[in-house]
């Protein structure tokens, strides 16, 4: 499969989270006003919503992520960082969220300072993708054993985390973890 058919939005505003539910679903599903109201459901009486950001421009939390993807009967299972990503069962999980570390920058003056990044890796065709949306386009990573090293690689930054994307029922039955492989 060719680049150009991965569906991948590009950064804008402060929307990752937005960009990566998208990107992780393969077609434009959420918008900024389906993700605004996710965030008044979520505190229906707070003057100031705690779930994005004072200045409207986004920076949605991991709960807006986690209510858009139950919308679409999946669920965002946490990963837990001790195990290695070599006990996932792959074919059970639908794509990945990561939560990143990333640089800000004015124009093109990179600023010493460090806000959190959602983004989305996927399997299209048989090939996983890192759809991060501040890329200009996707990015190949390859098979299996490329998108562990890939993961593997993100998640050793200490403020890194993972979100697995699965259907509803992976998640209750635990199929997303290899069962020879438990604790690892």
């Amino acid at each position: 499969m060719s680049e150009g058919e991965v569906f991948h939005e590009k950064q804008r505003l402060e929307l990752c989270a937005i960009h990566a539910l998208n990107n992780v679903l393969q077609e434009r599903v959420f918008t900024k006003e389906t993700a605004d109201d996710i965030c008044k459901r979520l505190a229906p009486q707070c003057v100031v919503n705690p779930h994005r950001s004072v200045l409207g421009t986004g920076n949605y939390d991991v709960n807006v992520i986690m209510a858009a993807l139950q919308s679409r009967e999946l669920a965002a299972v946490w990963w837990d960082k001790r195990r290695t990503v070599q006990s996932l069962c792959m074919s059970k999980v639908h794509g990945f969220i990561l939560n990143v570390p990333s640089r800000v920058s004015l124009g093109i003056v990179s600023l010493p300072l460090r806000r959190r990044h959602w983004l989305a890796v996927r399997r299209v065709n048989g090939q996983y993708y890192n759809l991060d949306s501040k890329l200009k386009s996707p990015v190949c990573i390859g098979g299996e054993e490329e998108l562990c090293s890939f993961l593997s690689e993100q998640l050793s930054q200490d403020v890194a985390e993972m979100l697995l994307v699965v259907q509803r029922e992976v998640e209750e039955d635990g199929s997303w973890l290899n069962s020879d492989n438990p604790k690892k």
